[in-house]
């Protein structure tokens, strides 16, 4: 299917929000740095459209981030594990909220030791090794994911989905998603592990904050356009859910195969480069 060609964000709207991937889209791939992306990032600041940080990663990694980016908005962790809106965010009660520091949470996800038990379960039945963050110690997720050690210990903080490796070339891929779905969890693919997780998805936490921006963009009469980038088959929930989908290019130049939408924009460049030539061209 034909990518769609980048062209500029209709001058009626005056309501946005981008809903953006970290590793190997907004960050690079090696150097987890958004520097190259800094222009685009600037320019979106300065309209005041809200970003929205759409990751596997834990809240313990996306807080410093968000820090770093100068970004107050909401956040989604772990594969739409949970939805953290910041207090007094939107001017209205939220459903399914639940107050917690300075945040409402949305919790959608399976619970941290249930998946634990269950990779546990699935590696005996397959008689395979399935090992999960919960199974290294800090200086195996250091080697495997490229982090630093004080990074890696805060990926370690999970609450809703558990990164894993197969270790055996005698499990298949069909094998692993029937003793997966037989548990009532699911499993995608991320750029470095496979994500076992609960029936949650990217894309329905997204959905969730889409109607809390609707419904803000009609308190104020403003139409809303939604925005989301990617790289990688995790995403493609939230592509699904955003009405500009935007594809940046992995870190060998391809595009993820298994991603096609009506639609959709692939844009020209590896992660963060990508992400700041899609998002200027949407907002020229």
């Amino acid at each position: 299917m034909p990518s769609q060609k980048l062209s500029a964000i209709d001058e009626a709207t005056r309501a946005m929000v981008v809903f953006t991937d970290l590793d190997g889209t907004l960050l690079d791939d090696s150097t987890y740095s958004f520097d190259a992306a800094r222009e685009a990032l600037d320019e979106l600041r300065a309209r005041s459209i809200p970003i929205v940080v759409v990751s596997s990663k834990t809240r313990a990694e996306i807080e410093p981030l968000r820090s770093r980016l100068r970004n107050e908005h909401p956040f989604i962790v772990e594969n739409g594990g949970a939805v953290f809106v910041p207090s007094n965010y939107f001017p209205f009660q939220l459903m399914a909220a639940t107050a917690h520091d300075q945040y409402h949470i949305v919790s959608l996800g399976t619970s941290y030791p249930r998946l634990r038990r269950a990779l546990k379960e699935i590696e005996q039945e397959l008689d395979v090794e399935l090992r999960g963050y919960g199974d290294m110690p800090v200086e195996e997720v250091v080697t495997r994911a490229g982090l630093s050690r004080q990074e890696a210990e805060l990926a370690k903080q999970r609450d809703y989905d558990e990164p894993f490796v197969v270790e055996s070339e005698r499990c298949t891929l069909d094998a692993l998603t029937q003793a997966i779905t037989a548990r009532g969890l699911r499993w995608t693919k991320g750029d470095r592990f496979h994500h076992l997780m609960g029936i949650q998805d990217k894309g329905q936490a997204v959905q969730y904050l889409i109607e809390c921006y609707r419904r803000l963009a009609d308190h104020h009469r403003d139409r809303l356009i939604t925005v989301g980038i990617g790289n990688s088959l995790n995403d493609l929930p939230m592509l699904k859910a955003v009405d500009r989908p935007v594809l940046v290019q992995q870190h060998d130049g391809s595009y993820e195969p298994d991603i096609e939408l009506p639609g959709l924009i692939r844009a020209p460049g590896l992660g963060p480069i990508g992400w700041n030539r899609a998002m200027l061209s949407l907002l020229a």
